[in-house]
């Protein structure tokens, strides 16, 4: 049964993108037209983001992250940037496990950490790659893993590219300017490309359901990080429309276009990306 407070549109303040991105690169979406060649260019992994500041290990909100000790232990003393994985499409397992207050070992022995950059090093993403892929060989720990970074040529071996990732159940290719400095925010030196677009909004209210899902949710009440409310009725099991996303929560949604002020067409609810609190 619905809890009550799911029984009527409920509002709260929702989190702030702004404290959620402070200190973070975020990906804006690829559109065709760029120099592929300016471009150094990785899978993009469906993990879970994980800063790690040399002492401590958080996720992008800030919240610390309970890795075993042992984890902590192996990374070096050098601010990593990276994400926590276990395989391709086993994101659900993956945020079950790196979520928990109390870690299980054995868990964890199977979760890597995938770098892609140095958060306090300088020069351009190129020259920091190659020091990361330096250090990673140097730390020489097998669950500490850099993310490789290729080149293409054009947008036609890009997408070719792309092709051959999700044909693998790869989610999709992530395009970083090569001669870009440390950056953080939104910025278009990061760029994602994915056969669906995706991203993310906190949770303002829940639509209770009716007919079929009467007593259970009927739709999330969003607002996107370009300040457009939305409402998402799709993508949800009914499992998740018993126990939906506490209002909040960060989620992550599909869309296939934008109106011209760019609120997202066709949206779709994916997953659960920070829980509220």
């Amino acid at each position: 049964m619905l809890r009550r407070s799911f029984l009527a549109i409920v509002f709260a303040s929702p989190l702030s993108f702004a404290k959620t991105a402070q200190g973070v690169l975020l990906a804006q979406d690829y559109k065709p037209g760029i120099d592929i060649s300016q471009y150094l260019i990785s899978e993009k992994l469906d993990g879970v983001r994980a800063l790690w500041d040399g002492k401590s290990l958080r996720f992008r909100s800030g919240q610390s992250i309970s890795a075993p000790a042992w984890f902590t232990a192996k990374l070096p003393s050098t601010p990593l940037d990276g994400e926590l994985w276990l395989a391709r499409g086993k994101f659900d397992e993956l945020s079950g496990i790196v979520r928990k207050l109390q870690p299980v070992d054995t868990e964890w022995q199977s979760v890597k950490y995938m770098v892609f950059e140095l958060p306090a090093g300088d020069g351009t993403f190129a020259q920091r790659n190659e020091k990361l892929q330096a250090l990673v060989k140097q730390t020489n720990w097998p669950q500490l893993q850099w993310v490789e970074q290729f080149k293409l040529s054009d947008d036609k071996t890009l997408q070719a590219k792309l092709k051959q990732i999700t044909a693998q159940s790869g989610e999709g290719l992530m395009l970083h300017k090569a001669d870009a400095p440390v950056t953080t925010g939104r910025s278009a030196v990061l760029l994602k490309l994915k056969p669906v677009s995706d991203a993310e909004g906190v949770v303002t209210a829940h639509i209770p359901g009716k007919g079929k899902y009467q007593g259970m949710l009927g739709a999330l009440q969003i607002k996107t990080e370009d300040g457009h409310s939305v409402k998402i009725g799709t993508g949800f099991s009914d499992e998740q429309r018993k126990n939906p996303p506490p209002v909040g929560s960060t989620i992550t949604y599909s869309y296939r276009d934008t109106t011209p002020s760019g609120k997202p067409r066709f949206a779709a609810f994916l997953r659960v990306r920070h829980a509220g609190t």
